[in-house]
């Protein structure tokens, strides 16, 4: 059974005439009749009560009227929900990041996105590299934002550098400047200070912590565990000191004093993520394009 062939039946059964409802559907008259009497010999039953000048519907063609009727409705149903989503009116973005990106790089290119298509949801999963990875590989996210290089590359996923973000120190206006009163704080002026550290699997806990070891020296945590808005709460009491990204540091807001680490200092890089084998939807390559333009 095609489309087609319900369209002509209808056409005919409104009509109650062959060559005028060929002429509605813009075919050949005897087109439309043999795709009919394909149709009847399809369903095994006459639709037509066929006489000189007068065509009506036999009992099964009475049954399938309504039938036919909704099966084209759905049909163009379908075709426009389609077309919504490929010209993204509605849609869906299944985005993860760290929570250090969606504090800081996150909420205006998503403001935009969102002014252009508000069709589209976002869904937004906070998390470490390491568990966003692992959410992309099994097809929960279309997209992630990760610190490079993975904690455990896979050739399954294509990576595209983002930026490349200086990290500084943040401490309260209240304690003693770190490193000593300096202007820049050196890695090895750390070692005096009581640090506010991340919990375990956060990107900047692993990457603090390999920088003071490399400096010869454990680093002393006067409170760890937090996420990003709780360290810096921490900061801001006079707990201790945190090393997070610029743009966090930058963006928070009154309470905190920012230091930058003396060259070559600490970076971290980031790169938007998605799997190879999949091409992401079209909302999430629009969301893709407008990051990568920033």
């Amino acid at each position: 059974m095609q489309f087609q062939q319900l369209q002509y039946f209808i056409a005919v059964a409104e009509t109650r005439h062959f060559t005028r409802a060929a002429d509605l559907v813009h075919v050949a008259q005897p087109s439309l009749s043999q795709q009919i009497k394909a149709l009847e010999r399809e369903l095994g039953a006459d639709l037509f009560l066929r006489a000189r000048g007068n065509i009506t519907l036999t009992d099964a063609g009475e049954a399938l009227l309504p039938l036919a009727r909704r099966i084209l409705a759905d049909a163009d149903t379908a075709r426009h929900e389609v077309q919504e989503l490929v010209q993204l009116r509605r849609g869906r973005v299944r985005l993860g990041a760290t929570p250090s990106v969606c504090t800081g790089l996150l909420p205006g290119v998503l403001h935009a996105f969102h002014d252009r298509y508000p069709g589209v949801r976002l869904l937004i999963e906070e998390g470490g590299s390491h568990d966003l990875v692992r959410e992309l590989a099994r097809g929960a996210l279309d997209l992630a934002l990760v610190v490079l290089p993975l904690p455990t590359p896979s050739p399954a996923l294509t990576t595209v550098e983002l930026l490349r973000e200086d990290l500084v120190v943040v401490s309260s206006p209240d304690a003693p400047r770190p490193g000593g009163g300096r202007r820049t704080v050196r890695i090895p002026d750390l070692e005096g200070e009581r640090l506010v550290m991340f919990r375990h699997g956060y990107d900047l806990r692993e990457l603090t912590v390999a920088a003071c070891r490399a400096a010869g020296f454990e680093p002393d945590f006067a409170v760890e565990g937090g996420e990003m808005d709780a360290v810096l709460g921490f900061v801001r009491a006079g707990l201790g000191v945190a090393v997070v990204p610029r743009m966090v540091a930058v963006g928070s807001g009154r309470g905190l004093r920012v230091t930058p680490l003396a060259r070559p200092g600490l970076h971290r890089t980031i790169a938007l993520a998605h799997r190879s084998d999949v091409a992401p939807p079209r909302a999430a390559r629009e969301l893709q394009r407008m990051l990568l333009e920033r």
